[in-house]
């Protein structure tokens, strides 16, 4: 393994998991771009191991859609267009407001585990920890689909919200947008407290719409 002067090595345990996670966050936070070539050499530098791990990454980040490996070029940052995006959303409300409408007969206890999840995402607002809120954020959604005890649900939502990291994490670049999005969460856990299936299917629906305003204007059109 090498050393690196930008980014602390990493440990051998787990070491696929977490070179995938950090060149994914690198995606997600647009350090590389979209159309952009993944460097090897470079990235393995910044991260402080072999090839061998990054090349792995890219397998994973490619089956989850964030890459695309192209004739000439290799791995290459997906670039979505607005037909993409507007459509994966479309897709993913959906999904959400199904599981919103199962979520609240869950078990209480898998209820107030999300609910202590939501109440740490609001101190990492308060602390402006943006990456770490958005990381959160997904978890906390990844967790009320799982209350629906629905593997397809589960696998097809897992699937479409991989390949839109990139653009929900931009969605909540600007202040008036993250404090907006916050409040949706806000409504979602009200309405997951009082067991409301129909209100909380609701304002999961609509926190996935009101996505699609924040970055339309950043994605190439059709």
């Amino acid at each position: 393994m090498h050393s690196s002067e930008s980014a602390p090595p990493i440990a051998r345990t787990a070491l696929h998991e977490e070179v995938t996670q950090r060149l994914r966050e690198m995606i997600v936070e647009l350090r590389l771009k979209p159309g952009e070539r993944i460097q090897e050499l470079e990235v393995a530098r910044q991260l402080g191991v072999s090839r061998t791990p990054i090349r792995e990454a890219i397998k994973v980040l490619t089956a989850e859609g964030l890459v695309e490996l192209l004739p000439l070029r290799g791995a290459i940052v997906k670039s979505f267009s607005a037909r993409d995006a507007r459509n994966m959303l479309d897709v993913i409300a959906l999904l959400e407001e199904h599981a919103g409408r199962c979520a609240v007969d869950a078990d209480p206890d898998r209820i107030d585990a999300i609910v202590a999840m939501h109440e740490e995402m609001v101190q990492l607002y308060a602390r402006g920890e943006r990456l770490a809120y958005f990381n959160l954020n997904q978890q906390i959604h990844q967790a009320l689909i799982a209350l629906a005890d629905n593997e397809t649900l589960s696998t097809t939502h897992a699937s479409l919200s991989k390949r839109m990291r990139g653009l929900r994490y931009r969605g909540n670049s600007l202040p008036d947008h993250w404090a907006a999005a916050l409040a949706e969460h806000n409504a979602m856990m009200e309405a997951l407290r009082a067991r409301d299936g129909q209100a909380l299917a609701k304002v999961m629906g609509q926190h996935i719409r009101n996505t699609w305003p924040r970055i339309k204007d950043e994605l190439p059109q059709d």
